[in-house]
């Protein structure tokens, strides 16, 4: 049975010396494994070679779940102005990567693929901006936090992830734990070792993400510093693209 979708490529083997595997995550179904048969051939129904982060309509065939899809159609859109800056891909690339490693398959997500998709055209309009860095860092964080909620482990950011207080201006100092997980106070940091001390603004931006897009620089290089640790604790290896982000 011939299904259509819209997908976005988020990572590309080569099968042979003509075809590739291609991971894609979809709208409607979901991430989804397949093979492209001779689509490396200079005039194969792909128009060439399937690239990461392209994106479009697909049209795949998939008898057998345990089984590679097969990709008949994909119709590619690339972000062309994003080969033009490494460090604007290399955010993509991450954001590809947290969601190649943390969804399942026939698993779909539309709103954590809308996400993924404006993340993809905010960061290629993006090039050459002033304070790129930042503006990055606040669409990843963003990114990351849909990615976290989607699939069932965002961390408590509202209150104590232990007692539950509610994080307030009057917290002589705030903690963040990967085991709790979430936002630790003064009275219960000491049951969790792997605490880490954050500063008074990345506690505030935390437990009022509205605050992203007016937080500094080192603020937001905080936060994500935290959601990368949080991310290696789930994963039990750090994300290969994060030390490509982060800054300390």
């Amino acid at each position: 049975m011939l299904t259509k979708d819209l997908a976005i490529c988020i990572r590309t083997i080569d099968y042979s010396e003509t075809s590739q595997i291609v991971t894609l995550f979809t709208r409607k179904t979901g991430k989804l494994s397949t093979i492209a048969k001779g689509s490396k051939r200079p005039k194969s129904a792909f128009e060439g070679p399937i690239e990461i982060l392209c994106f479009g309509e697909i049209v795949f065939s998939d008898s057998n779940k345990e089984k590679l899809a097969t990709l008949t159609e994909f119709q590619q859109q690339t972000f062309r102005h994003l080969a033009d800056d490494l460090v604007g891909l290399n955010y993509c690339l991450c954001a590809a990567e947290l969601l190649d490693r943390l969804t399942t398959e026939y698993d779909p997500h539309p709103e954590l693929f809308d996400c993924f998709l404006s993340l993809l055209k905010n960061i290629n309009e993006l090039q050459a901006a002033r304070d790129e860095h930042r503006k990055f860092l606040v669409l990843l964080i963003r990114y990351e936090l849909v990615l976290l909620r989607e699939i069932g482990l965002l961390p408590v950011l509202d209150a104590c992830a232990n007692c539950k207080s509610a994080v307030s201006l009057s917290w002589p100092q705030g903690y963040f734990s990967n085991s709790a997980p979430g936002l630790i106070c003064s009275d219960c940091e000491a049951s969790f070792p792997d605490r880490t001390v954050i500063s008074s603004e990345t506690l505030d931006c935390l437990s009022n993400m509205k605050q992203l897009t007016a937080a500094s620089e080192k603020t937001l290089n905080e936060i994500e510093n935290i959601l990368i640790s949080y991310f290696t604790h789930i994963l039990g290896r750090p994300p290969r693209m994060a030390k490509y982000i982060l800054r300390e």
